[in-house]
């Protein structure tokens, strides 16, 4: 049986290498590439991210990006999400003041995180919720994160028409100081987390394997 295709979506977005391996290691044939073409046609579509919201945002849409994803989904295809890649797939996202209209796959705001120590960088648990399939051996295990900016509210309402989303959450540390936000999203075809699996050893390893399981 010929290992799954996947293509980690190139936009300009930092050094991507990192997790071309990963996902190589994970099982999958991998092409690392803004191709149109081979983001459609491949098993699933990695859209990672590192940065500002709105660099990423102008590069993404510089190669028709958001169409991407949107199609992928649309269709039921798979696509991961990691960091910012994961940020951009809400409506907006705010830094410094300005507002920068986001992939708009849920609703919700991407913002500064209220912590005493920001950026929020490190190894962290996830909350994750029963019956994650992302999650599956690692309930328990720690990730690796960097990033200043997060969902702090989860808003999207399915008012049980549809199977909800399956949210992760996690915070900067403990209260009254400590500032919860979402971890990861497993939503349908649509899989996302707010830290670098690719950077968190084994425990990330086993979730990548888990992802390129469902392609």
């Amino acid at each position: 049986m010929a290992a799954p295709s996947v293509v980690v979506l190139d936009y300009g977005s930092g050094n991507l290498r990192s997790a071309v391996r990963a996902v190589e290691r994970a099982g999958a044939d991998v092409e690392l590439t803004g191709d149109l073409d081979a983001a459609m046609a491949a098993d699933g579509l990695l859209v990672p991210g590192v940065g500002a919201y709105a660099a990423c945002m102008e590069g993404l849409r510089a190669i028709r990006g958001e169409r991407i994803i949107g199609r992928r989904l649309s269709g039921g295809r798979p696509v991961l999400g990691i960091c910012v890649g994961m940020q951009i797939l809400f409506s907006r996202g705010i830094e410094h003041g300005v507002e920068t209209p986001g992939c708009d796959e849920w609703p919700g705001v991407v913002e500064r995180l209220r912590a005493p120590v920001v950026p929020h960088m490190g190894w962290n648990t996830v909350q994750a919720p029963e019956g994650s399939a992302m999650f599956a051996g690692v309930e328990t295990e720690r990730f690796y994160f960097v990033h200043s900016y997060g969902v702090r509210e989860w808003t999207l309402q399915t008012n049980d028409r549809t199977v909800a989303p399956l949210v992760s959450w996690t915070d900067t540390g403990p209260a009254p100081d400590g500032d919860r936000f979402v971890a990861a999203v497993e939503n349908g075809p649509l899989w996302a987390t707010q830290f670098h699996p690719e950077k968190s050893g084994d425990a990330g390893a086993e979730l990548l394997r888990n992802w390129v399981a469902t392609l």
